[in-house]
């Protein structure tokens, strides 16, 4: 199975770490044409006004949406879960939209603000996960294909919708591989 991990910024090594860990063949994606014969990309977090320029300027967001239509699963963390909301709410930023749900930009707080968290993911099991929030969005609704799978203080900060998946925390900065094994189990059709 191969995954690509767009490497405009933020975390991209250690998505790219955190996914071979789990069993998956890597890419590092730099160009827009290495997304052809992927079978799943990671969308990691940054910061989302200069990632979504970035992914506009060399051609990334006509062809995410393009493989996103055909079947290619697509894991957003943090910035990349803004990236792939129909609607954000505090910004005209130009995202995805390949999951019908809106979402709240910097909602926990400013960098300062940052945490930790254990949250209960009922998909990949106990113990809860170590979610590390730094500058988090969440969502604030979702359309009806969209589960909400995991909540902070009453507010969605997991979710999934077909073969796409977003994520308000940053599972890459911890040791918990659980996360990406369960992306790629659904990348595999086993979750």
């Amino acid at each position: 199975m191969r995954v690509g991990v767009l490497a405009l910024q933020g975390d991209v090594v250690e998505h790219a770490s955190m996914t071979r860990a789990a069993g998956a063949e890597v890419v590092e994606v730099r160009y827009s044409s290495q997304v052809e014969g992927l079978d799943g990309l990671i969308i990691p977090g940054g910061e989302s006004t200069t990632v979504g320029k970035l992914m506009e300027r060399f051609g990334f967001v006509d062809e995410i949406r393009k493989h996103a239509a055909r079947g290619l699963g697509v894991f957003g963390t943090c910035t990349g879960l803004i990236l792939l909301a129909r609607e954000v709410t505090d910004s005209g930023q130009t995202g995805l939209g390949v999951m019908d749900f809106v979402v709240k930009r910097n909602a926990f707080g400013r960098q300062v603000d940052s945490f930790e968290a254990g949250i209960g993911i009922p998909a990949i099991g106990d113990p809860p996960m170590r979610a590390v929030f730094i500058r988090a969005p969440y969502i604030l609704s979702v359309g009806p294909g969209v589960e909400a799978m995991a909540r902070f203080d009453d507010r969605i900060v997991l979710a999934r919708q077909g073969r796409h998946l977003a994520c308000a925390f940053h599972p890459e900065v911890t040791s918990d591989t659980r996360l990406h094994r369960y992306f790629l189990d659904m990348l595999a059709g086993k979750a």
